[in-house]
């Protein structure tokens, strides 16, 4: 510690101290506030309002408001707020994270800042890691806000649009991250203003911020629509990866690299990829000739047999790197992904980048069609346009650089309500997994002897079924938690803490239930409550028995040492290590904690082992011993560190590249929003026309030109075949002597405005708006669409710009963005060429054209929020499910740039945007 924070305190202590200045002010309210009857308390929330309304901050009635929500809970919720919760609510109001642990009650906290934010009338978002948290929260914590005159709403997936609307209406909106992003990127889909969704975006609270924010936010949130169909390519390609072998070693350049198995591939774990040997290059060129995919003689990295290539190797990484029951597990004819975080199913989620249809293939179920993107958002550039953002867990204090880094959230350690009494005890390291598996069995016989309940954590779902088959041999009774348990989760987890329980649970992150010692009762008390049939006498007889029992239990347990928590491996991070630590000891109860770990664990096998394998057998260990020294815990923990370290690269250079595409997407909303509130449109399309016809006029008759350079007759025939106005300008160089370039580009300029006049007056100035707004509305959706699938494409292959010595990310943001200066041509262009060019004979008429536009959405749209692919580039991660390369890249990309209506290059004899161009 250094002299200076010795006599100051560190940063969190000195915020504690502040914080605790404001609770003791809130403290002395209490007595006042006791004496209110209902009523009185209640009309608190109308006076905070009024008084907000008049311009008090809502930092000035914070003490009043959080005292008064503390006096409702006491009254509706029978709890009372502790003081750390109450500077935990202060540390979210001020746009934190608060990092309190588990079992302290953060569900609770998080209604003061919610109560307080509600009354400035913007609207509060409780962000939950899945709908069942959300819609409990919002039915337990919506009696207080209800109670107080506040209004609360949930919303979950599969909702239908009123209900949803209702739902972000409300003072306090509950729902899941993916829920809330959907609805942003839908909300810029509408073609009307009615039917967009969400609020403006004031106060978020995060709930497990740790898991949202960074687990899931290392990939985009995704909608995406049906692209083409390689359904019958997946399963040609799926048989190859079974005739190839695996490579054992490899050579080295510095030649200590041996080959102990020569083979076709290799894989390497630790990036999680897979490379082609020559020879395999060789063997997969002939069995893919074979197979008839391959033209005789043909090289696989022949420009034509690119997407050849990128099939190959998703159906190798599918074969060698992606297993069954551990990445994914094979539902109703369907691949559904595992989170590794989790252990949760992730339903409707896919791989991106060809791999889910890979290991569809490999597990012969039906290939679902690959996607086009239609708008897609990472979860960081969502979360930074709340006004306020803030986030509570039991676990974020390793990761704080990454939240101050990335989101501009400092992470406040909120102190227990008790101090904690649970012993950490150092890891067991044993030389093989059947080694580490006997001590645990071991271990867990000795808790279940003694009467203590144990919880045993697992990283897969492999392991727990492994566990418990080693458990039912031991006749030990015992509950599985994993993805495949997912309705009983919260049953199972309030009756863990029962003496001689035993719970396989796969990591324990979120799980928003508290093990209580001696199991749950306020669950069998709260059925006994909402019984019809017992009068209340008998209700209060049966609820005390049970309080009575539980009592003992609770003794029992207390003196067999706590809750034991058993880890089997390590995890990739540490946070998710200590979630499973936390959920021993709350409230200062008693608990411990072991993890069992071997060298066989993927964790210390890529970095560790060699290392701890030496020392063992150093130290001659005899079979089954294990080293159990804080030297080797401390070299987990760095390789922790390390791991750590790379997946935030691997999140912030996804970001610097979404955030390129981010500054285009809110060019591209906002301009969507202002389309879609204003009323007139006629100025707008003035500006568009004008600018339109004076850049055409001035191809044919320069600025400042003489009557010797101009084509008039050029630009007369384009303007009849192009644009169907027929303006006779050589005879007006006839009649007009003194006709100057400026009086031809304003009669262009006047005809163009003449023929657009005529069509309004045909059909109401408020009809044709009508007709505008979705013509405008459509073309820059479509090209949106087309733009996203350039930028994919874009930045697919720009890391191979570093090998010119280019700086690949500024190389990106340049193409990126002449790209998006093309596409805002191409909207203009088709804008104006439609509203020219079309021909009008009744208001029916454009009123069905504009309906038509209006409905010509992608077909088959999907929502994904791809599982994080640990060997994937930043590049590859911000990718859909690409669409197919063809031949259509030749003319994207070249050093030219071909006119929509030029010939095409390809010699068709068609119009560019006719051919190629329809394509690109």
């Amino acid at each position: 510690m250094s002299f200076l924070t010795k006599i100051f305190g560190s940063r969190n202590q000195r915020l504690l101290k502040q914080y605790q200045k404001i609770v003791r002010e809130i403290n002395a309210l209490e007595p006042k506030l006791e004496a209110l009857t209902d009523e009185q308390l209640k009309a608190k929330t109308p006076e905070f309002k009024e008084r907000i309304s008049k311009g008090e901050t809502l930092d000035a009635i914070l003490p009043e408001a959080f005292a008064v929500c503390r006096e409702a809970s006491k009254r509706v919720l029978k709890m009372r707020h502790f003081d750390v919760q109450m500077m935990g609510g202060m540390a979210l109001h001020f746009g934190k994270i608060a990092e309190m642990g588990t079992g302290e009650g953060k569900t609770l906290m998080a209604t003061l800042p919610i109560y307080l934010n509600a009354l400035s009338g913007k609207g509060v978002h409780v962000v939950t890691v899945n709908d069942y948290l959300a819609q409990r929260d919002a039915e337990q914590m919506g009696q207080l806000y209800g109670w107080l005159g506040l209004t609360t709403g949930v919303n979950l997936s599969q909702l239908e649009h009123d209900a949803k609307q209702t739902a972000y209406s409300s003072d306090v909106t509950y729902g899941t991250n993916n829920e809330f992003g959907f609805d942003y990127l839908r909300d810029n889909m509408v073609y009307e203003a009615k039917d967009r969704v969400q609020r403006s975006l004031n106060f978020a609270v995060v709930d497990e911020v740790d898991s949202i924010l960074i687990d899931e936010a290392r990939t985009p949130l995704i909608i995406s629509g049906q692209a083409e169909n390689h359904t019958e390519l997946y399963y040609k390609i799926n048989e190859v990866p079974k005739l190839l072998t695996l490579q054992i070693g490899e050579e080295t350049p510095d030649g200590k690299g041996v080959v102990e198995v020569p083979g076709d591939y290799t894989k390497d774990e630790k990036s999680h990829q897979v490379l082609l040997t020559e020879a395999g290059h060789d063997k997969a060129e002939r069995i893919l000739t074979q197979m008839g995919l391959l033209p005789e003689g043909a090289s696989l990295y022949d420009a034509a047999n690119i997407s050849l290539v990128h099939h190959l190797y998703a159906a190798l990484r599918a074969h060698a790197l992606y297993f069954k029951d551990q990445h994914y597990v094979v539902l109703n004819d369907e691949i559904v992904i595992v989170d590794e975080f989790t252990g949760r199913m992730m339903t409707g989620r896919r791989w991106s980048d060809g791999l889910h249809q890979a290991v569809e293939a490999k597990e012969g179920v039906r290939i679902q069609n690959e996607n086009q993107t239609l708008a897609s958002i990472t979860f960081q550039n969502y979360f930074r346009m709340y006004a306020r953002l803030s986030g509570m867990t039991g676990t974020a204090d390793t990761e704080a650089y990454e939240f101050q880094e990335i989101y501009g959230l400092e992470t406040v350690v909120i102190p227990p309500n008790r101090p904690s009494q649970r012993k950490d005890r150092q890891d067991q390291v044993y030389k093989s997994s059947e080694e580490k598996y006997g001590a645990m069995l071991k271990d867990i016989q000795d808790c279940y002897e003694r009467g203590q309940p144990v919880l045993v954590g697992t990283t897969s779902i492999e392991n727990s079924e492994l566990l418990s088959s080693i458990l039912e041999k031991a006749k030990l009774p015992h509950n599985v938690l994993n993805a495949k348990q997912h309705a009983r989760e919260a049953e199972i987890i309030a009756q863990a803490g029962r003496p001689k329980g035993i719970t396989i649970a796969t990591n324990m992150a979120g799980r928003g239930t508290d093990i209580v010692l001696g199991g749950n009762v306020a669950k069998q008390v709260q059925l006994i409550e909402e019984s019809a049939t017992l009068s209340d006498a008998e209700k209060q007889a049966q609820a005390k028995q049970l309080r009575d029992e539980w009592q003992s239990l609770h003794d029992q347990v207390v003196a067999a040492g706590g809750l034991h928590i058993v880890g089997t491996e390590r995890h990739e991070s540490r946070r998710v290590d200590n979630q499973l630590r936390g959920r021993s000891g709350r409230q200062g109860d008693p608990g411990s904690s072991r993890f069992y770990l071997s060298l066989d664990d993927a964790l210390l096998r890529i970095f560790a082992g060699d290392r701890v394998r030496a020392i063992m057998d150093r130290l001659k260990m005899p079979e089954g011993e294990p080293i159990e020294a804080g030297i080797v815990s401390r070299s987990i923990e760095s390789a922790q560190r390390k791991v750590e370290a790379r997946n935030f690269d691997i999140r912030k250079q996804l970001l610097e590249y979404d955030d390129v595409a981010n500054d285009q997407r809110k060019v591209i909303y906002q301009q969507r929003n202002e389309l879609l509130e204003a009323h007139d449109m006629s100025e707008m399309m003035a500006s568009l026309r004008d600018g339109m016809f004076h850049d055409l006029v001035r191809m044919y008759v320069p600025d400042e030109s003489v009557e010797e350079q101009w084509d008039l007759k050029g630009l007369q025939t384009h303007l009849a075949a192009e644009w169907a106005l027929d303006i006779n300008l050589t005879g007006l160089l006839e009649t007009e002597q003194n006709l100057t370039d400026a009086d031809i580009l304003e009669r262009v300029v006047a005809a163009a405005k003449a023929n657009y006049d005529a069509k309004v007056d045909l059909v109401g100035k408020e009809s044709f708006a009508g007709f505008e707004r979705s013509v405008m509305l459509q073309s820059i959706d479509s090209h949106w669409r087309e733009h996203l699938a350039a930028l994919d494409h874009l930045r697919q292959g720009i890391h191979l710009r570093g090998y010119a010595q280019k700086n690949p990310k500024q190389e990106y943001k340049r193409e990126a963005f002449e790209l998006f200066g093309q596409m805002l041509d191409m909207i203009k262009n088709e804008v104006v060429r439609i509203i020219v060019t079309v021909r009008i004979q009744s208001r029916e008429e454009i009123e069905a054209a504009e309906q038509q536009l209006a409905q010509s959405q992608v077909e088959n749209v999907h929502y994904q929020h791809a599982d994080f692919d640990a060997n994937a580039s930043p590049e590859e991660m911000l990718a859909p499910n690409p669409v197919a390369t063809d031949d259509s890249q030749a003319y994207v990309e070249s050093g030219w740039k071909v006119g929509r209506n030029d010939m095409c290059p390809c010699g068709s004899g068609k119009k560019f945007k006719q051919c190629h161009g329809k394509l690109a």
